[in-house]
């Protein structure tokens, strides 16, 4: 099984070489695939450091719902919500910043996964 992408194709040395290997049972994968592909299990990665709640209040805010809504929805208070949002800001790396919309960011590192 291989999989390489059009400018790789170019190279006819290296197409050659992809093809002897997929040819004798080996699996080829375009480098630019496997970096796109650990970026993602990077952002995932990064997800998985909030705890069940976080991910709760998070997946709320992706809803579009202001954290007086997350509250009642949660039967919490609302600076249980503050705390819980500001807690995934730092475990998602989105500190404040004055071009930034922390809280759309983190939306969607959610939503990319």
């Amino acid at each position: 099984m291989g999989y390489l992408l059009k400018n790789r194709i170019g190279d006819v040395t290296e197409f050659v070489d992809a093809l002897a290997r997929v040819a004798g049972g080996g699996t080829v994968v375009d480098t630019d695939v496997i970096q796109h592909l650990l970026s993602r299990r990077r952002a995932s990665t990064s997800l998985e450091r909030l705890t069940a709640r976080e991910r709760d209040v998070l997946e709320l805010m992706a809803e579009g719902r202001s954290n007086a809504a997350v509250a009642r929805r949660l039967d919490i208070s609302q600076a249980a919500v503050a705390k819980h949002v500001n807690s995934i800001f730092t475990k998602l790396s989105l500190p404040p910043a004055a071009d930034d919309h922390r809280r759309v960011l983190a939306v969607l590192a959610y939503l990319r996964t």
